[in-house]
Order: C-alpha cells, then structure tokens, then sequence
C-alpha cells in the first residue's frame, strides 16, 4: 500500500492560512445563529411580541438552514465550496440589512430567512475544504480549530448586538454593525481565496474502509447506512439543549432568580465560552479513548447535572449563573469525540453529502425546539427551560452509544 505514504504535506503557513480562514468563516456562521435572541426584549417592547411568537424566527432560521445543509452538500460536492461559501457570507449581509430596516414580525422574520439560508452551507463547505487542503496530520487540529472558532461566535454575539445597541442608543444600530462585519469578511476570503480553493490539494484523507459504502455506488447510498440516521438524531438532541440555553435561558434565569437583563444576558456567553474551553481538553481526550461514547456519555451528564441543579432553584442568582456557563464545558468536552463518530460513520468519498444531512440534526433540533421552550416560558414554567435541556442531553447519550454499537458492528462487515 503505496498510497498512503504519497500523500502529500503542506508547509504549516498554508495549513494554519487555511484553518485560520475557515475558521473565521464558521465563527462568523455561528455568530449569526444568533442575529436575533439577544435582542428579543428589544422586539418585545417595540413590536408586542410573545416569547413563542419569538421562538418562530429561530424555527424560521433553522428550518430554512437544515434543508438548505442537507441540499448544500449536494451542490458542493458538485460545484465546489468556495463560491457557495461567497454566496453564503452575501446572504448573511443581507439579513441584517433586513433586520436593520424590521418594522414589525415580517421584517424578522425575513432577516431570520435570509440568515438561515445563509448558514445552511457552512458544515459541508467548511469540511469539505479542510479535508481538502490540510495536510492529514493537521487535520484533528483544524476540527478543534473549527469547533472552538463556532464557540467563539456564539459568545462573541450577545456582547456585540448588546454593545452596539446600547452605543447606538437603539437595535437597529447594532445590525448596522453585523452587516459590515460580514462584508468585511466576504472581502477578507475573496482576497485569500487562493486558501480556500478546494479544487486544488485532495490529501485523499477518505480511504475505503470505513463504515460506508463504496465509492462507485449511487450519490444518495449513503442514506442507507444507519450510522448516519444516528448521528443525525445525536445532533439533534444535543442541539435542542443548545437551543434552550441560547434563546431563552437568559430570560428564564431572570424569572427565577430575580437577576437584571444587564446580566443574564451574558449567559450564552459564559457557555459557549466554557464549550470552547471544553472543546479544547475533549480534542486529548478524544485521541487516548477507545470508546468514544464513554467520553460524551460522561460529559454530557455532567452538563445535563447542573442543569438541574439549576432548575432546582436551590443555588443564588449568581451561582445559578455560573453553573449555567459552567454546563457548557460539559457540552463542549464532548464535541471532538462527536466529530470522530461522525468521521468513523462517514462512508468515502461523500464528505459534502454527510456532513450536510448529518449537521441539518443541528438545525432540526433547533427550529423544533425553539418554539417548545418559549412556550415553557410564557407560561410561567422557566425552570422547564432547564429541565428540558438536561432532558435532551440524555437522549443525545443514548443516540451516541447507538452510533458506536453501529459503527463497530460495521467494521467486521467490510473487513469480511
């Protein structure tokens, strides 16, 4: 076997370049995940609006983005990920620029649509670039590089939107902001682009041999594997906790413990913060465990324990906070061990098509979660904010513990 020892290597500069714009792109995706909850108090005083009627842009945002994810991996690996990745950073101005000019719930919910389709191409573009052009023995630091920059922009999101709102003295300041940061990005990889171009540099890091089907088989094979249904409802529960947390964990911490806006505000902040923190230490951890759904079983209860204790009322306003934050790290030592399973479950030569159906659990997760716990929250329950969430995380256990029982079942299959 040949093949293997001719892959060839890059020099370091034109990995990290790589990683490093990448890396920007998806912190810039995620960010905009969030281009609306910080501010739906603002909403709620100028337009009158219900924290479920609310939870309806995040369904709009992730249901447009999940089925957008799952056409986008098709198209990429069709056309290419650099110009859809162009197409998607344009989108992402233009919903700001319809938030920015919002005068009621249909001008949200345009934004929240444009921002969906936005998003929907980001995992099968990102990955598919990575695989492409960074050498294979930097390819688990650029998933750890990928993960922590989409933490990054969860946690940089509250800060900005809030910040620039208030410097503004009114909202639709702050989507003035995000509109630039998105142009300025656009231009950024437009100038690099040279980086990104995922025509050149296949390191063939997909080898036959892994849990899939053959090359040569029809483009939608795939589909019949069950590891991949498997991940897609790991990300699903897992996600629909990350859903509580980010759009209404904030409010519902204010409801229970009595604390001001000024601060519960940063919750989504602290967490996704602490899930970059998590997701750094899981990277070792996911290379020095066999079993990789040990890992995330551990870390996900840990997260899914202090939810709870959260819920229970019992801890002041201040450690409520802190112990919100802190169950992010819980999420995010699991992420690295997540993204092995998927790469384990991924069949060759399909990496687009995978990642987009598989990542589209994300975005299901999401839209259907959304509305649920804003309902939870109008009427008056806002410790189920947390209850729920814990809920999810271990229904997102059970769903990894399936995965790894499929993908080593799979093994003695192929080498037979």
């Amino acid at each position: 076997m040949t093949t293997a020892t001719a892959t060839p290597v890059t020099p370091l500069r034109e990995d990290v370049r790589t990683i490093g714009l990448v890396g920007l792109a998806h912190g810039t995706s995620h960010f905009f995940h969030l281009l609306l909850p910080p501010l739906f108090p603002a909403f709620i005083r100028d337009f009158g609006l219900s924290y479920s009627e609310l939870g309806l842009l995040v369904t709009m945002f992730f249901v447009i983005s999940g089925i957008g994810q799952a056409t986008a991996g098709f198209v990429v690996d069709r056309y290419g990920a650099r110009p859809v990745l162009f197409g998607a950073l344009g989108c992402f101005v233009l919903a700001s620029a319809a938030a920015a000019a919002a005068h009621g719930y249909g001008g949200l919910l345009v934004a929240a649509a444009l921002a969906g389709l936005g998003n929907s191409p980001f995992h099968p573009v990102d990955y598919t670039i990575l695989n492409k052009r960074v050498s294979s023995k930097r390819l688990g630091h650029a998933y750890s590089a990928h993960g922590i920059s989409g933490n990054l922009g969860w946690a940089a999101a509250p800060v900005v939107l809030i910040g620039l709102s208030t410097l503004g003295g009114h909202w639709r300041w702050a989507y003035l902001g995000t509109a630039i940061w998105a142009a300025l990005v656009l231009a950024l990889l437009w100038l690099q682009r040279d980086a990104i171009d995922d025509r050149k540099g296949q390191w063939a890091h997909e080898k036959p041999g892994g849990a899939g089907a053959p090359v040569g088989e029809h483009p939608l094979a795939f589909l019949r594997l069950p590891s991949v249904w498997l991940c897609f409802s790991f990300f699903f529960w897992s996600t629909a906790a990350l859903a509580a947390i980010q759009s209404f964990a904030s409010p519902a911490l204010g409801r229970m413990y009595g604390l001001p806006l000024s601060a519960t505000a940063f919750v989504v902040t602290g967490f996704t913060l602490s899930s970059a923190a998590g997701m750094l230490a899981g990277g070792f951890l996911a290379a020095r465990v066999a079993r990789l759904e040990a890992s995330i079983a551990v870390a996900m209860a840990v997260a899914a324990a202090l939810l709870l204790v959260v819920a229970s009322g019992w801890p002041s306003g201040s450690v409520a906070l802190a112990l919100a934050s802190l169950a992010g790290f819980g999420t995010g030592l699991a992420g690295p061990s997540r993204d092995m399973l998927i790469k384990q479950a991924s069949p060759p030569g399909a990496t687009g098509r995978v990642y987009g159906t598989v990542y589209s659990g994300l975005d299901v997760g999401f839209a259907l979660a959304a509305p649920v716990f804003g309902w939870l929250l109008d009427h008056a329950s806002p410790n189920a904010v947390f209850v729920g969430a814990a809920a999810t995380l271990v229904m997102g256990i059970v769903s990894a513990a399936v995965v790894a029982v499929q993908v080593r079942g799979a093994r003695p299959a192929l080498a037979a």
